[in-house]
């Protein structure tokens, strides 16, 4: 009996689990695997909190903003107008797209560079905004939530009538009626 007791805190120990420490040295333990996971999301939460304090919505944004909107339509409304103006006007439409034959090679290169960049530089403002919109709604997750609390308290109180002062006939027939 005395060597299997001896054997057994060998191996697990004095009031200690040994292999579950030594399985934690290899393995990430979930807990606290999910606290540090929950610490790097509130941090991540509050550097976009702050980040996005500070609306930008003076006048020069505002037109900026508006500038930046018209690019995607006139490219739009622009290549149907090419397709309407190939069907009514074949012969012009020739002679332009045969102009655009002459451009050199580098010079479309160039091009598609800039428009990838506008888009791509739209499509990173558009993400950072979305971002800050979740993050806001987040932040009013608490507000929210007492707001619920609030209605379903007032739907299971019982009805009162919210107007104190003179009797009113009809209110308190309905009421008796009901």
């Amino acid at each position: 009996m005395g060597l299997i007791s001896k054997g057994m805190d060998v191996m697990f120990g004095d009031g200690r689990n040994v292999v579950a420490d030594t399985v934690g040295i290899f393995r990430e333990s979930a807990e606290n695997a999910g606290a540090r996971e929950a610490a790097m999301k509130d941090a991540a939460l509050g550097q976009f909190a702050a980040e996005f304090a500070r609306p930008r919505k003076g006048l020069f944004d505002r037109v900026i903003d508006g500038l930046n909107r018209l690019p995607r339509p006139l490219l739009a409304f622009g290549t149907i107008g090419l397709f309407i103006v190939a069907m009514v006007d074949p012969i012009w439409f020739s002679g332009r797209m045969q102009g655009l034959a002459l451009v050199p090679e580098p010079l479309w290169w160039l091009m598609g560079a800039i428009v990838s960049f506008y888009f791509g530089a739209r499509h990173q403002a558009k993400g950072q905004e979305f971002q800050a919109s979740v993050v806001e709604s987040a932040a009013r997750a608490g507000t929210v939530q007492q707001s619920i609390r609030a209605l379903r308290q007032m739907e299971d109180a019982p009805e009162q009538p919210a107007t104190p002062g003179e009797p009113n006939p009809a209110l308190e027939e309905w009421w008796q009626a009901r």
